[in-house]
């Protein structure tokens, strides 16, 4: 079991999403890195889908009260264990007793914004409609549908005993290993969608050639970007329609919202693009007031940055597989 010893805001617990509930109005909730929390739960044995906790306001402390193994993945911060530093993206033992302590992020191009705390067996609170993913609003899953608070305990799953790794293996984090940059800033692609067409030229162009920035305004139901105002060719009103996670929104002031893992599953304002799948761990960890580039691609290009990416995780396995044998063996 796991103590939270912190009074961090906005730390949940969160799986890889809950999918198929947006016919009941049920957003998909789920890890704003999915990756991070993937390769967590890798470098422990887990399924990749194990529920853990995403910290996105620090510091963080919490207290372990058994011996557990753990794995720290997202963003880069200040991590130690009874005072000892962690690598970033790594697996380490905990002690019965020991206080794990998260800081600031650290000022650097890859610091990310949110980390993830992945412990062997995964945190184990109730799954509703298919996910233990915490959906604020509405109050449903992870521990009571909220955000966790100072004095919470959290109990742990049994490990499946396929733990991979030694204590402090790390990986090499994705962004280093699938870096998309444009112009010196960390980029996404993005399919043009149903109205795109709908838009001016000029901001067409825009949407593609500017850079945008992450205003304070962004949280885990939308990022509200600022930038170019990007204008319709005439005034569009429409009905309410299905979205999903990534699709950009323009309203009435020009400046696009992406939709992230906690946003409403319908709205009615024009949508000029939606971020590919593969790249939404990427714009989950643009911080605030960082800048992020667009960059357009097709059907055919998403999927294959689909494949990219799990490719690249059936790799991490098999090198983790590798080398928890070596360190059996030894």
């Amino acid at each position: 079991m796991m103590e939270i010893l912190s009074r961090s805001a906005l730390t949940t617990i969160q799986d890889l999403g809950r999918f198929g509930a947006l016919k009941w109005g049920v957003g998909t909730a789920g890890a704003m890195d999915g990756l991070a929390l993937a390769c967590g739960n890798l470098l422990l044995g887990n399924g990749e889908d194990t529920a853990a906790i995403e910290i996105q306001v620090f510091p963080f402390e919490a207290r372990f009260d058994r011996e557990t193994e753990i794995a720290l993945t997202g963003a880069t911060c200040e991590a130690t264990i009874d005072g000892r530093a962690i690598l970033p993206w790594s697996s380490v033992r905990a002690k019965a007793g020991s206080v794990l302590r998260l800081g600031l992020t650290r000022s650097a191009r890859w610091r990310g914004s949110r980390a993830y705390v992945c412990v062997a067996g995964g945190i184990d609170v109730p799954i509703v409609l298919g996910s233990r993913s915490t959906q604020l609003r509405g109050s449903i899953g992870g521990l009571g549908g909220r955000a966790l608070r100072q004095g919470d305990k959290l109990p742990f799953g049994e490990p499946n005993g396929a733990r991979r790794a030694s204590d402090g293996i790390s990986i090499v984090p994705p962004a280093f290993a699938l870096p998309l940059m444009l112009d010196g800033l960390p980029a996404v692609r993005v399919l043009p969608a149903a109205e795109y067409h709908c838009f001016k030229p000029e901001s067409q162009s825009d949407l593609w050639l500017k850079p945008w920035k992450v205003t304070p305004q962004s949280d885990r139901y939308g990022y509200r970007l600022s930038g170019p105002v990007l204008e319709p060719i005439a005034p569009m009103e429409l009905r309410s329609h299905g979205i999903v996670p990534g699709v950009i929104q323009v309203p009435h002031g020009g400046q696009p919202i992406v939709q992230m893992c906690d946003a409403q599953p319908s709205g009615g304002y024009p949508k000029i693009g939606t971020v590919i799948e593969a790249d939404l761990w990427r714009l989950g960890q643009a911080p605030i007031g960082s800048s992020i580039r667009f960059i357009e691609t097709d059907w055919d290009g998403a999927l294959h940055a689909l494949d990219e990416i799990s490719q690249w995780l059936s790799d991490v396995a098999r090198c983790l597989d590798l080398a928890g044998a070596r360190s059996v063996s030894s």
